[in-house]
């Protein structure tokens, strides 16, 4: 099993600091969502993990490895990052588009094996039916769920999302959420998304990362970290939380 281990993490731009002694471990093969008001550093600390940005204080270890010291195409052997949106300048087919999640592991040499694994992740999200479409011909809730196929295809041991179900339809979120963690116990990974519907993560995520002022503010189960004071403390809102067949319902009261 994969281990993704944070060390009193700091990242600072030239002005504003973002990020403050994050320390964090990731060991277990599950669904792991992190949520938090805008520009509190979810996405800042998902890069951060396969070394699109470099923290200006703190280690990332993957497998006790410093990344700092693994070259990017090391760190994506290890790690798939999907983004939340993805612009390209190149006309290409879905097919196309997927197969290049391949390049970490075979390079630019299509083999048989690069074939079968872009075929299952095709199978699994049901997108048949696009993939002689032109990748910037499609919706913006098809496109997300062609870049999560490009992320799936990499067969990472740990697959970071920011925002995936942001461009979905509540179907759409709901299945991709389903997948998601079931993907993570049956593949054995760690799958890690940035997340700001309290509700998705609240029905889906085995694990909730609440993030505030820059910091963890509560790590635990949902039960544990979506509470009505957490809430209130982070997102300053009034909320009511409530228990429904053992699921976790959060009730916003309007403002």
């Amino acid at each position: 099993m994969t281990e993704l281990e944070v060390e009193h993490l700091d990242f600072k731009y030239p002005t504003k600091q973002i990020l403050f002694d994050v320390s964090v471990k990731f060991d277990k093969a599950e669904l792991v969502c992190i949520l938090g008001p805008n520009g509190v550093g979810k996405t800042t600390i998902a890069k951060t993990f396969n070394k699109l940005y470099t923290p200006s204080a703190g280690e990332i270890y993957i497998d006790g490895q410093k990344v700092s010291e693994m070259s990017r195409l090391d760190v994506a052997r290890k790690i798939a990052y999907v983004p939340n949106s993805v612009h390209s300048a190149f006309s290409m087919k879905v097919l196309e588009s997927i197969l290049l999640g391949r390049a970490p592991i075979s390079g630019y040499n299509v083999s048989k094996e690069d074939i079968d694994a872009v075929d299952e992740v095709i199978r699994l999200l049901d997108l048949d039916e696009l993939c002689e479409r032109d990748i910037n011909q499609l919706s913006a809730g098809q496109a997300q769920r062609v870049t999560i196929a490009r992320g799936l295809v990499q067969e990472p041991s740990i697959l970071i999302l920011d925002e995936p179900t942001s461009n979905l339809d509540v179907r759409y979120q709901m299945e991709i959420m389903r997948f998601l963690k079931d993907y993570a116990r049956e593949k054995g990974i760690i799958v890690i998304m940035v997340c700001h519907d309290l509700n998705i993560t609240a029905a889906y995520a085995d694990r909730v990362i609440l993030m505030h002022k820059g910091q963890i503010y509560a790590d635990g189960n949902v039960q544990d970290v979506l509470t009505e004071e957490n809430l209130k403390t982070v997102y300053n809102i009034e909320t009511k939380v409530i228990q429904i067949d053992g699921m976790t319902h959060i009730v916003l009261n309007p403002i």
